[in-house]
């Protein structure tokens, strides 16, 4: 019996169900047949040269459970593992496209490497809000700090196992290790206990509230906050100026002297009664001269406006 016939006799595709949680997948993807490395290069070959599709399934679907195992040692970043598992499928696919059977290297090695990358990529998007790593060394102690300050602890003593922050000898150790400076290791272990803080929480009280955004945010670049303060520095000068221009001599007098005037110990200019002296008038026609002189004013501000 060939390759084909006998790979056909109980169909692969049939094991995996379409639906389920995420046990029964698993357990499918554990009964799937292996492939003898004679038919990883039948399959690999058909796939290069005739752009078979089905042996493209057969090379993905033998080796689903090498995701499965894979995607196991990074539960520990707090993602879904049903995630993971995807992620790392999709690191799968692009290996066996690229895969050549020709290069005496079994698929099992060449796609671990895609497999990692792809999960790799999946926990630095989605385990923070905040990107962590995005350099290469940042990358590589992303994915070792944790694992290294585990064994560091496993091998302290009694007296420091509880301690959870790194020594200077544990940083310059795990710095010579990860080839990168001690300060680089001291910053991503900073960045890595630090949590995610929301800047606007939403909270249902009508307390006042004091998050990062209240003293975060500036106003000051906002377009219409611009043309606001553009708008009022030229009103409060030179519209000032044109505005007193349209008042008669008394209207103007009394304008300044109520609104304008500052003497040298901070108070302001004459009283109602003392301008309803000089001009011989009562306080109450000096207020009313002054209202009609303000709604002047105000009008020839917004023309200039």
């Amino acid at each position: 019996m060939n390759t084909a016939t006998s790979l056909s006799v109980r169909d692969p595709w049939a094991l995996v169900p379409s639906l389920g949680n995420l046990d029964a997948y698993i357990s499918a993807v554990n009964r799937l047949p292996m492939l003898t490395q004679d038919e990883e290069k039948l399959f690999a070959r058909r796939l290069r040269e005739e752009a078979d599709v089905a042996s493209a399934g057969k090379l993905v679907l033998s080796h689903l459970r090498l995701v499965v195992s894979i995607s196991r040692q990074y539960l520990g970043y707090g993602l879904p593992h049903g995630d993971l598992i995807q992620e790392g499928n999709i690191g799968l696919m692009k290996a066996v496209k690229r895969f050549d059977p020709d290069q005496g290297v079994r698929l099992v090695s060449y796609a671990m490497h895609w497999i990692k990358a792809e999960i790799h990529e999946y926990i630095l998007r989605n385990w923070r809000m905040v990107k962590l790593a995005t350099t290469k060394a940042q990358r590589k102690l992303f994915f070792n700090l944790r694992s290294m300050k585990q064994r560091l602890k496993s091998k302290a003593s009694d007296a420091n196992a509880h301690r959870n922050t790194l020594s200077s000898a544990d940083i310059a150790q795990m710095a010579a290790t990860l080839k990168v400076k001690p300060s680089e290791v001291i910053e991503m272990e900073t960045r890595l206990s630090g949590g995610d803080v929301a800047l606007d929480p939403q909270n249902d009280d009508n307390e006042e509230s004091y998050a990062p955004i209240a003293y975060l945010a500036d106003d000051s670049g906002e377009p219409t906050q611009v043309l606001e303060g553009r708008r009022r520095d030229a009103q409060s000068g030179e519209g000032l100026v044109q505005a007193l221009e349209v008042l008669d001599a008394r209207s103007r007098r009394i304008v300044e002297e109520r609104w304008l005037k500052v003497n040298d110990d901070n108070s302001g200019g004459m009283t109602l009664h003392d301008l309803a002296a000089e001009y011989g008038v009562s306080a109450e026609r000096i207020r009313q001269i002054e209202v009609a002189a303000m709604k002047k004013m105000r009008k020839a501000l917004e023309t200039t406006a």
